[in-house]
Order: structure tokens, then C-alpha cells, then sequence
């Protein structure tokens, strides 16, 4: 499996236990006075839990990444208030994530209607991408094993089920092509 790659000390596990206990009841990034310690806390923790994390990385009141040992993300991007996005995920530069969204892992077995979906279990995790210049809109939900490019919107409310090109305004559910930026 992919955890298998994946190397974990006691400080990452210390450092995780401190932002699942203290940090993400520190006030958002935007609160006055307290807003700009609170991102720089989470920062300089999560710093020590993800894969990797870039410079100017904002993670958010309660987002919830899993354990985030898998976890990348690059410059100046972020985690949205009370996210829940998979660690199996890699972020690019320069993206901003909306309030509410949710990266789902994998998905139920349904194959067989002998056995209850309950007992068949669950696919394998994929691995999510989100490309450079993203902009994510609030309450968005990505199925598994997403690819979002360069340069795309998902606006409020998508549900993205499928991958689109390079600069697509994508909206609605079942997710469709809005339109072009280029």
C-alpha cells in the first residue's frame, strides 16, 4: 500500500497531535489580532507533519487532513476552514480552497448485489492533484483520484467527478465545463 513509502518520526507525530489538539481551535487566518499568529502556528506545525510543505502555506480552523504524512503542498496555497481532504493529496502553487470542501479518498465496492455494500469494502486510495493556480470555491466535493489543472475555478457547490482541461470554469453536479478562461 502507499503508506508503506512513507517514513514518520516521533517529532511528526508530536506535531500532529498538537495541531488535532490546540491548533485548529486557534482562530481563522482573517480574525483581527489573533488571525495572523494563528496561521503562522498552524504553518510552522504542519511544517512538520506534511510530505512536504512550501513557504506561505495557510491551513485553516479545523481543517482536517487525516494524518497528513503523504500530505504536499506547495507555495502559497492552502486548506480551507473545516476542510476534510485525504493525505493521499498533492497541492500545487498558488492555490486557494474555499470553506467546506471535502477530497474524498476512495469509494465504496458495489460490484456484487448478492452481498450488502456494506460488506464489500472499499477500492484502493488514489492519489488527487490539484495543479498550480487553482482556485476551489466553498463546499466543493472531489471524488477520488481527481486531477485538477493548471490555471481552473470549481465554483461553489461542484460536485467534480471528472477531470477537465487546462483554465476550465467548472461548476454544478454532475460537474460540467462552464466555460474556457483562455
Amino acid at each position: 500500500m502507499y503508506y508503506r513509502n512513507i517514513k514518520f518520526t516521533l517529532k511528526n507525530v508530536i506535531a500532529l497531535i498538537i495541531y488535532k489538539l490546540f491548533l485548529v481551535w486557534l482562530p481563522e487566518s482573517s480574525t483581527p489580532i489573533f488571525g495572523k499568529p494563528s496561521k503562522k502556528l498552524r504553518y510552522l506545525c504542519c511544517k512538520n507533519i506534511f510530505l512536504f510543505c512550501g513557504k506561505n502555506v495557510n491551513v485553516e480552523r479545523w481543517a482536517n487532513f487525516g494524518t497528513g504524512f503523504r500530505l504536499k503542498i506547495g507555495n502559497n496555497s492552502g486548506l480551507g476552514i473545516n476542510c476534510r481532504v485525504t493525505d493521499n493529496l498533492e497541492i500545487g502553487e498558488n492555490v486557494m480552497m474555499g470553506l467546506n470542501c471535502n477530497i474524498l479518498p476512495n469509494n465504496h465496492i458495489f460490484d456484487r448485489v448478492d452481498i450488502p455494500i456494506i460488506q464489500q469494502g472499499e477500492s484502493e486510495e488514489v492519489i488527487t492533484i490539484i495543479e498550480d493556480d487553482v482556485w476551489i470555491g466553498n463546499q466543493v466535493v472531489l471524488t477520488p483520484g481527481r486531477t485538477i489543472k493548471k490555471g481552473s475555478i470549481i465554483a461553489a457547490g461542484c460536485v467534480l467527478s471528472k477531470d477537465f482541461p487546462e483554465y476550465s470554469i467548472v461548476g454544478g453536479n454532475p460537474s460540467r465545463l462552464i466555460r474556457s478562461r483562455i
